[in-house]
């Protein structure tokens, strides 16, 4: 099964390599080789939003080339809409992308790689999942 991999997730491992984050860093590696990395556009924008210098934001844009976007319909803004408008109503706060991310993950039925931990909030409303890394053991 394919899955969604959020911002924080490639952030960490393209730009803040740190031993804290090495096994997350490492799923998504495995997820890399297993060919089950989904990108989708507005995450795609977020990450080359982020570079400072033309170099940088070329590098990346040719790495993330390798990861086809999934395809947007109207009636996945229209659902994230929705969703933001249910989650308010519940008190909860987030972005326009955090609710496309949703939308597209329920359409799909993809978990999200994430450790934005407002996503543990869309849960308790949304019919989301999350996607729980696997521990490796340090040899």
């Amino acid at each position: 099964m394919k899955v969604i991999v959020d911002t924080c997730i490639w952030s960490l491992a393209l730009r803040r390599n740190t031993p804290k984050s090495s096994q997350l860093i490492d799923e998504l590696k495995e997820l890399i080789s297993e060919v089950r990395v989904q990108l989708i556009g507005p995450i795609r924008q977020e990450l080359l939003s982020g570079t400072k210098l033309k170099q940088q934001f070329r590098n990346l844009r040719d790495h993330l080339s390798a990861f086809p976007d999934l395809q947007l319909e109207a009636e996945d803004f229209e659902l994230a809409a929705e969703y933001y408008n249910l989650a308010r109503v519940k008190g909860i706060q987030g972005s326009n992308t955090d609710f496309l991310i949703c939308s597209l993950a329920h359409r799909y039925k993809m978990p999200i790689f994430t450790t934005d931990k407002d996503f543990e909030l869309y849960k308790a409303v949304l019919p989301i999942k999350l996607y729980a890394p696997r521990l490796y053991e340090k040899s």
